[in-house]
């Protein structure tokens, strides 16, 4: 891989994750909840508010990428060390967002729910953009790829079971910041888990081809 298309493929990379954290910030925005994988930090950003969820978000990739070093051992990657300022970025892309979901007026039921659904076409369409330039997993699905590699079962049930787990962690966290009341995660984060999936493959089959002409990008071997 030559030098300049490793530097598209991280420049592609990158929008990727500006359109990801515009895409969460749409879902908070929102009040219907965000995706499974950011809903722990959401609701703790919910409880201490001089903090921002780009921060939050940031500080909850650290914790990923601290439990795949311990999954993981010697079979971790140096390579998976980019997570930390893709992080930052991803973190400060997010806050970003805020502040422009945040002039949006919403109104109604009907409105919060276009705007989660725009927020769960955004992060899709930024996942699979970094699918795409294929240099770095985000901290999110390399915590599902090393959970996965470290006990053989298959990616997509072990994201399922994730998926379950944080939200279940993140209830139990607003029980208890919030004496008992359900903060943060509610029907959107449940909508989010079922669709984003759906619209990643949508968008996969819409773009992939395109994008990979526009860049110039080649196979990986």
């Amino acid at each position: 891989m030559t030098r300049m298309e490793l530097v598209r493929r991280y420049g592609l990379f990158t929008g990727g994750l500006f359109l990801e954290g515009l895409g969460i910030a749409l879902a908070k925005e929102s009040g219907l909840g965000v995706s499974p994988v950011s809903s722990i930090a959401n609701v703790v950003s919910c409880e201490i508010t001089r903090i921002s969820l780009g921060t939050w978000l940031f500080i909850w990739n650290c914790l990923l990428l601290l439990m795949q070093l311990v999954i993981l051992g010697r079979r971790f990657r140096p390579l998976q060390l980019l997570q930390l300022p893709l992080s930052v970025l991803f973190g400060c892309f997010t806050d970003i967002g805020l502040a422009l979901a945040h002039r949006i007026p919403l109104g109604s039921y009907a409105g919060q729910s276009a705007m989660l659904l725009a927020g769960i076409l955004f992060l899709a369409l930024g996942i699979e953009l970094t699918v795409i330039a294929n240099v770095v997993l985000n901290s999110g699905e390399a915590f599902v790829k090393a959970v996965s590699d470290r006990t053989g079962f298959a990616f997509g049930n072990v994201k399922v079971a994730t998926d379950i787990s944080f939200v279940t962690v993140a209830v139990v966290l607003s029980l208890i910041l919030f004496h008992g009341s359900i903060v943060g995660t509610r029907e959107g984060t449940i909508i989010s888990a079922c669709l984003t999936g759906v619209a990643v493959r949508l968008w996969a089959r819409l773009i992939e081809r395109p994008v990979e002409a526009v860049f110039a990008l080649r196979p990986i071997r």
